[in-house]
């Protein structure tokens, strides 16, 4: 039994790292996309197209989420940002869900470890939650608790306007190219405590936990033609997984891919990669800009329209026979990770990208470590530390005792 467990340790370990080393390259391509977006457009240009809710405003917050950080914590502040210089609700949550959902980043991870139904769903899903959430706002019409959560939203972020460099300049100088390497590296630094607790999670649960726990978890997993109430029931214990989980959206796809292979639904997996927005942090931060009140009242919404956006879908893509099938899922622990072959000269290309902007900013700037602004940050260093301390454990200390 003992030497059972440090088996699977080993294959835990393997599978986190293995994990990992499929997806560095998608994370690099995406956040240098991502950098280079983000420093040739700015949150300025940004606040002067979001007014209030209208097909323009609501289609470019979406489109200006789309091309923005993945990681929730930034898009919150820059949400709040908007919200606090005069765009719109509508607007800024659209931003909010499309910097979250629709980003290109999260598709290129997602194709790396799902397929391409759940890309075209991450992005479709991603439409339908602004849709949805657009209509809740008008039926619910909260207009005085808006305006009482942007005066809070006002007081915090103060009144200084960003200045609007010229991007076709700045495309052309070495300080715009500086910027983007800045801007890299800070997209690593918001997300590498996200990254290593997710993808460690990820190889745990697939080595350790039981296809039969999803089967109980999940009621009905791996069964066909599931009814509605059991696929309410996979829409809402992802909500509840991802809340006890509580990794950022790029940290969740390689436990949803560990999910799909153990049978949970397209609706179930697709709901806890929506997720990243009603967890706890992500509560708290919402109560600290706008207000308790305000705070779970955007919550209610992204869970009702989460679960009607995930429904939606299952049943569309069904009636299109699109449906990926669970059955065709290959186990995670099962993949040959390292080999000579794409991955391998896409990593080392990446790598040296990474390098040379972390020497770039290192010269320029400085390189500290993110040690948590907050409490919620330094719980996820110690558990990114602890992460780290498993990962090396599985690897050297394990097969000394597996036999």
């Amino acid at each position: 039994m003992v030497q059972g467990f440090f088996s699977q340790w080993h294959e835990a370990a393997r599978t986190s790292t293995g994990l990992f080393w499929m997806a560095f390259w998608a994370f690099g391509l995406g956040y240098l996309i991502s950098s280079l977006i983000q420093v040739f457009v700015t949150k300025a240009r940004m606040k002067r197209s979001m007014g209030e809710a209208g097909p323009r405003s609501v289609g470019l917050a979406t489109f200006f989420g789309f091309v923005s950080s993945s990681c929730s914590f930034a898009a919150l502040a820059t949400t709040r940002s908007l919200f606090a210089k005069g765009a719109g609700l509508v607007p800024s949550l659209a931003f909010l869900l499309a910097s979250t959902n629709l980003v290109i980043e999260l598709g290129i991870i997602i194709a790396v470890f799902l397929s391409w139904q759940f890309v075209v769903a991450e992005y479709l899903g991603g439409v339908l939650l602004i849709l949805f959430m657009w209509l809740i706002v008008r039926l619910t019409r909260p207009r005085k608790l808006t305006d009482q959560a942007r005066e809070r939203a006002r007081d915090q972020e103060g009144s200084e306007d960003e200045e609007v460099p010229d991007w076709r300049k700045m495309i052309r100088r070495r300080e715009g190219w500086r910027m983007v390497a800045n801007r890299y590296v800070m997209e690593w630094s918001m997300v590498w405590k996200d990254v290593t607790i997710g993808f460690t999670v990820a190889g745990v649960v697939a080595a350790f936990v039981p296809r039969r726990f999803f089967q109980w978890l999940f009621i009905g997993s791996g069964g066909e033609d599931l009814g509605f109430l059991q696929l309410l029931q996979h829409a809402l214990i992802g909500p509840v997984a991802a809340f006890f989980t509580f990794i950022g959206s790029m940290g969740n796809i390689p436990l949803a891919a560990v999910l799909f292979s153990n049978g949970v639904s397209f609706a179930g997996v697709m709901a806890f990669i929506f997720s990243d927005l009603v967890v706890l942090p992500v509560l708290r931060i919402q109560a600290k800009y706008y207000g308790w009140r305000f705070a779970i009242y955007i919550l209610g919404i992204f869970l009702v329209v989460l679960i009607a956006a995930t429904i939606t879908m299952h049943y569309g893509f069904e009636l299109a026979g699109l449906l990926p099938d669970p059955s065709t899922a290959r186990s995670v622990t099962e993949r040959d990770f390292f080999q000579v072959d794409y991955t391998l000269f896409l990593n080392l290309g990446f790598a040296g990208i990474s390098l040379l902007f972390v020497i770039w900013k290192a010269r320029s700037s400085g390189i500290s470590v993110d040690w948590g602004a907050d409490t919620s940050e330094k719980v996820l260093f110690v558990f990114a530390m602890l992460a780290f301390a498993w990962l090396l454990g599985g690897w050297f200390l394990a097969p000394q005792f597996s036999g």
